[in-house]
C-alpha cells in the first residue's frame, strides 16, 4: 500500500469537508449531502483496486 493513496484519501476528505461546511453555512444542506456522498464514492473507487490486490494476495497465499 502506497503512502500516496493515504494522502489522496486525506486530500479528498479535506476538500469534501470544506465544501460541505461552506454549503451548510449557505443553507444548501441537500447539496452538502450530495458532495459528501460523492466524496465517499470517489474514495471507494480508489480503494477497489487495493481490495482486489488484497484478495489476489490471499488467493495466492492459500493456493486457490
Amino acid at each position: 500500500m502506497d503512502i500516496d493513496l493515504i494522502f489522496k484519501i486525506a486530500g479528498v476528505g479535506i476538500i469534501v469537508a470544506v465544501l460541505s461546511q461552506l454549503l451548510k453555512r449557505s443553507e444548501r444542506d441537500e447539496q452538502a449531502l450530495m458532495i459528501t456522498i460523492a466524496g465517499l464514492v470517489i474514495v471507494m473507487l480508489m480503494l477497489v483496486s487495493e481490495i482486489s490486490r488484497l484478495f489476489d494476495t490471499i488467493k495466492s497465499s492459500f493456493g486457490f
